[in-house]
């Protein structure tokens, strides 16, 4: 698993992640469906934030990390 996401890239991912996962929990705390997704797509761009790879700019063949 090479990485293939950028510093910028990480950062955004992290705080729009963060983001959606505290919207998610404190202010739709009703277990909706809306919540489970919010919880899902934050907590994947987290993660990829964290591993520096994203699978599907992979498929796509994107890199946005210049030392890569």
């Amino acid at each position: 698993m090479s990485k293939n996401v950028g510093t910028i890239d990480r950062i955004l991912r992290a705080i729009i992640g963060l983001s959606l996962l505290a919207y998610a929990v404190f202010v739709l705390a009703t277990g909706s469906v809306l919540a489970y997704s919010l919880v899902a797509v934050g907590a994947v761009l987290f993660l990829t934030s964290i591993f520096s790879f994203c699978p599907l700019y992979r498929l796509i063949g994107l890199r946005t990390c210049k030392d890569c």
